[in-house]
């Protein structure tokens, strides 16, 4: 599910705050922690309950989440108020996506045949930080009809070294020297 502009924009706040006051990893775990609040289905719910107060709900929060910094409590009872508390996974995600970027870290979301052992994510780690010129992390998942190789999009860019990619590519050829 694509990330909303208005995601998009409280990651910003928020990382811009967290930059100011050089707490980037205690935000990425509050941010963290409220997401994986939210998948509890039964917290949800009740959150998500209009009949429900706030006062309730923020009390609700805070007890569960526990010891956490003030300002991301904050705005967890402003992402309550405004009925985004549902999208605090996405929120934590785009944090993280500014972090990496602050760092120089670029996620790789790669596309496999086969599963990949940690030997393997290695060496296409290195063979995508060699391309691009800077540091992947890369997140994996199987699709057997790319028949082998990988696909691998980060940020807007696509770098397709699939099995069925080269066996399309190689029939186009064919194509074009039959004619």
């Amino acid at each position: 599910m694509p990330i909303t502009t208005s995601v998009k924009r409280y990651a910003q706040a928020v990382f811009e705050i967290a930059l100011e006051r050089n707490k980037l990893k205690e935000w990425q775990s509050d941010l963290r922690k409220i997401a994986r609040l939210i998948q509890d289905t039964e917290f949800a719910s009740l959150i998500e309950n209009p009949k429900l107060p706030f006062e309730l709900k923020a009390k609700l929060a805070q007890e569960i989440l526990g010891k956490i910094n003030p300002m991301a409590l904050n705005l967890v009872y402003i992402l309550i108020t405004k009925g985004k508390l549902k999208d605090a996974g996405q929120l934590a995600d785009e944090y993280e996506r500014l972090l990496n970027d602050h760092h120089g870290i670029k996620t790789a979301e790669v596309t496999t045949a086969i599963a990949l052992d940690n030997t393997e994510r290695e060496r296409l780690s290195h063979h995508l930080e060699a391309i691009i010129g800077k540091k992947v992390r890369i997140n994996t998942q199987v699709n057997p009809d790319i028949l082998g190789g990988f696909i691998a999009r980060i940020d807007d860019s696509l770098i397709d070294g699939s099995i069925r990619n080269k066996l399309e590519m190689l029939k186009k050829s064919l194509a074009k020297t039959r004619r």
